[in-house]
């Protein structure tokens, strides 16, 4: 499967931005997908991640209550709602897919990869 992310960019903090993350091929409703980030000298960290049915979501504990991420399996996109941005926010944002059920934490259990998209988020 290939992953296109876009929907990035400059934002005031507070501001909102919705990523979006479209995946070819046919067998994207069998995987779990998840948007990492990552900042300047910092290493890549999960942000958010969707099962296949979008049953089960995980958040890390500095996006919970102001990040959403979603699915639509019939247009093959995934997509990452931010609210309430903080400067501290500022990444780069990547989409990933992984076949599976289990929502993966670590970046080396996601095989396929987007292009990743900034997001700078101003005070």
């Amino acid at each position: 499967v290939q992953l296109q992310a876009s929907g990035g960019g400059l934002v005031q903090a507070g501001g909102s931005l919705r990523l979006s993350c479209a995946a070819s091929g046919r067998t994207f409703s069998r995987y779990i997908m998840g948007w990492f980030r990552q900042a300047p000298g910092k290493e890549r960290e999960l942000v958010a991640a969707i099962s296949w049915n979008s049953v089960t979501t995980y958040y890390a504990d500095s996006t919970l209550g102001r990040f959403t991420i979603s699915r639509d399996n019939a247009k093959n996109t995934v997509y990452l709602q931010m609210n309430s941005l903080k400067p501290e926010d500022t990444a780069v944002y990547y989409c990933a897919g992984q076949r599976g059920s289990s929502l993966y934490a670590a970046p080396k259990e996601y095989a396929y990869w987007g292009q990743g998209t900034q997001v700078t988020v101003s005070s």
